[in-house]
This record gives C-alpha cells, sequence and structure tokens, in this order.
C-alpha cells in the first residue's frame, strides 16, 4: 500500500534523512524540532505529546 509519512515516537524511521515534528491534524508548528536520521533510528519524544513526526520537504 506504501509507507506512512507520519511517525509516532518509539517508531523507527523507514529511510535515512530529515524528519521534523507536526501537529497531529498535519499541521505547521512554531519552531519545530528537526532530526538527521538514519534509516531504522527511533524516534525520540517529541515536545508536545499531540505532535508527530514527517519528513522534511525538499526546497
Amino acid at each position: 500500500m506504501g509507507q506512512n509519512r507520519q511517525f509516532r515516537p518509539g517508531q523507527k524511521a523507514p529511510n535515512n534523512g530529515i524528519y521534523i515534528e507536526i501537529g497531529e491534524t498535519g499541521s505547521n508548528v512554531n519552531n519545530p524540532k528537526q532530526l538527521k536520521m538514519k534509516a531504522g533510528d527511533t524516534f525520540p519524544e517529541a515536545s508536545n505529546h499531540n505532535r508527530i513526526w514527517t519528513y522534511q520537504r525538499k526546497p
């Protein structure tokens, strides 16, 4: 079916790349955390329990 684009803390990163935190409805947040992760790394806790991780868009 395809890969998920949104990840919860504790899940593993599917690919290498930069991930940012967003609101659980997909909305942007002010000053989001950014992580550079490798495939298989575990997502840490977000700065708020209502936030999830997603890929950073390419510019």
